[in-house]
């Protein structure tokens, strides 16, 4: 989320209650660097390691880690001939990446000639972050994307009054939740394995958080019979930096409400 989404200075409805106008492009560029080693693997082989990686920031986008050429490993680029052009950068040209016999093709991109409002793009690419097989920040298995300075996560307990409903139906009731609020986020309200009243069976799901960790899911299933598929989640081995998370539940469905002292949340 950070700058380019929500109520972000970049994103498309920055927030109006400020003292100053961002001129430009409704579709705005800010680029800045990222202040570790990142390397990227693919098949055994390591196809990217820099320390002079930057993060591109647009508009309602994820930050995009771009590196300079000379920190990529060559020989396991192939240029091809799809291309596709920005308005706002230029015309990218792809290179496929293969090492041994596993190829993706387009895996990694780059502006050799990036409009005149983006000339610091020139020398630089970016790798498709799902082309890779593991990435690593310095020496840290990186989980998801990279993460965003201007994008936080905070858990704080709390003594709010939380109440969790399928219609009349108690699902689930805390005082003494786990607070999180997350940029650009509603926040997420984690209770305690026994504050849940009904049955709950887990799912296949699992999702992948930069700031969190990897997420299961849990079905819901009401007196009534109904199953209520994915309806809470948690995160049983959290990252180091949300280790309050740890054993903990929160929900969403459309068939759930989730009331804090009383008013909707």
């Amino acid at each position: 989320m950070g700058l380019t989404f929500g109520d972000g200075p970049l994103s498309p409805r920055p927030p109006q209650t400020v003292n100053y106008d961002i001129a430009g492009p409704a579709h705005k560029l800010l680029m800045h660097p990222f202040p570790r080693r990142v390397r990227a693997e693919f098949a055994g082989r390591t196809v990217l390691d820099t320390r002079r990686g930057v993060l591109l920031h647009e508009t309602a986008i994820l930050p995009q880690l771009y590196v300079p050429e000379e920190d990529l490993d060559a020989a396991s680029f192939t240029p091809t001939d799809h291309t596709t052009h920005c308005p706002f950068k230029g015309d990218a040209t792809y290179r496929s990446l293969t090492v041994g016999d596993r190829t993706v093709e387009n895996a990694l991109w780059a502006y050799p000639e990036p409009t005149a409002a983006a000339p610091w793009l020139a020398g630089y690419a970016a790798l498709y972050w799902s082309a890779a097989d593991t990435w690593y920040d310095e020496d840290e298995q990186v989980p998801g994307q990279l993460t965003d300075p201007y994008h936080r996560v905070d858990a704080r307990r709390s003594s709010r009054h939380v109440r969790v409903l399928a219609g009349d139906t108690l699902v689930a009731e805390s005082h003494a939740p786990l607070l999180v609020s997350e940029t650009g986020l509603p926040n997420r309200y984690y209770l305690e394995p026994g504050d849940v009243v009904v049955p709950t069976e887990p799912t296949t799901t699992r999702t992948v958080c930069s700031y969190k960790g990897e997420a299961s899911y849990r079905s819901v299933r009401l007196p009534d019979g109904r199953e209520l598929t994915d309806a809470a989640w948690g995160y049983p081995k959290p990252l180091p930096e949300a280790g309050a998370l740890t054993g903990r539940l929160s929900f969403l469905h459309d068939e759930l409400r989730t009331i804090v002292d009383g008013e909707p949340a």
